[in-house]
């Protein structure tokens, strides 16, 4: 797939705000507000810039190589002390339904496994949503648990499929042998 993920930046923020104000991204997303505007993007993009110089989590822009346009963002919060992180996405709804979602994912839990070294990986989504279980399904994670009444979002509980993947059953995906300690791209 020609994309590539890179840091974000204030660049991105009125791509971002126009994505995010749109209700269809909104009713599938945990903490999106709605209606979304351009000092939300601002603000959250230097939120995810501070989280990773702090190494707290890790927010990527998804962009398509030969154009160098933003479709979407993915990210990893980070647990150190349990070597896990949340893995969370999104993609405009313009450019759902062409494998960008599973391919972000797919590149953030390389990421996770190899470069953070991390022990899980863990993500959800809304029962609404089931194209985002779809990727997390593709990319090898397992569902651990149904949520009900999980997460209250528009005066209603929604529920919440959780997924997740272990570093040994990623490694075992891709046939590679255990990674030790410190372990990160060669």
């Amino acid at each position: 797939m020609n994309l590539e993920l890179r840091p974000l930046t204030q660049a991105d923020a009125l791509r971002i705000a126009e994505y995010c104000n749109n209700y269809n991204l909104y009713k599938t997303t945990l903490s999106l507000p709605y209606p979304y505007t351009l000092e939300d993007a601002k603000s959250w993009i230097e939120m995810a810039e501070a989280n990773a110089k702090e190494q707290k989590s890790f927010e990527f822009a998804i962009v398509e190589q030969a154009s160098g346009l933003l479709v979407g963002v993915v990210g990893l919060s980070q647990n150190k002390a349990n070597r896990k992180g949340e893995l969370a996405y999104w993609i405009a709804e313009e450019h759902w339904g062409k494998g960008y979602g599973s391919w972000a994912a797919n590149a953030i839990l390389d990421f996770a496994f190899r470069e953070m070294n991390f022990h899980k990986v863990f993500a959800r989504f809304f029962a609404n949503n089931p194209a985002s279980g779809r990727i997390m399904q593709k990319i090898g994670m397992k569902e651990v648990g149904v949520f009900v009444d999980d997460v209250y979002k528009e005066d209603k509980f929604v529920t919440a499929h959780y997924y997740e993947i272990l570093q040994s059953e990623w490694q075992l995906r891709r046939g590679e042998a255990a990674l030790g300690a410190g372990a990160g791209l060669h």
